[in-house]
């Protein structure tokens, strides 16, 4: 596959993963409050499986976003901003990747090129989360 295909395609996949989580949890919230889950769903085992399943997926990522980020700060805004927000946090850090590289460039820098540390998303994504939890 081309890289220029490659990077349009991420682009792409990132944008659907940001857009249908803004969707289905606004739908959600529309429907019932964030924290008002029924004791026998936080009780249900494959509830607790997928949860659990989900933040070790979240852990997963972070080491590596953490990896790709030089700066202490930005490593410590990224933790809480994947584990609060998820694929939301998770979509815009590919969407940034791939936005900062030209799409006739090697799509492996997405994966290994080190970032000195920005702190203007993880910082917005850690806003975001704060005022979702105030209104939730």
């Amino acid at each position: 596959m081309k890289t220029s295909l490659s990077v349009w395609l991420l682009r792409g996949l990132f944008a659907v993963v940001f857009g249908s989580m803004l969707g289905v949890t606004s739908w959600a919230s529309l429907h019932c409050p964030l924290f008002d889950i029924p004791s026998d769903v936080i009780g249900h085992p494959w509830f607790m499986a997928t949860l659990l399943d989900a933040y070790w997926g979240f852990i997963t990522f972070y080491v590596w976003a953490a990896w790709k980020e030089r700066s202490g700060a930005a490593r410590v805004l990224w933790l809480p901003a994947v584990l609060l927000l998820g694929n939301f946090a998770m979509a815009a850090y590919f969407l940034r990747e791939l936005f900062a590289i030209r799409t006739t460039e090697e799509i492996g820098l997405v994966f290994t090129r080190r970032n000195p540390g920005h702190l203007l998303l993880p910082g917005a994504l850690m806003a975001a989360a704060v005022v979702v939890l105030l209104i939730a």
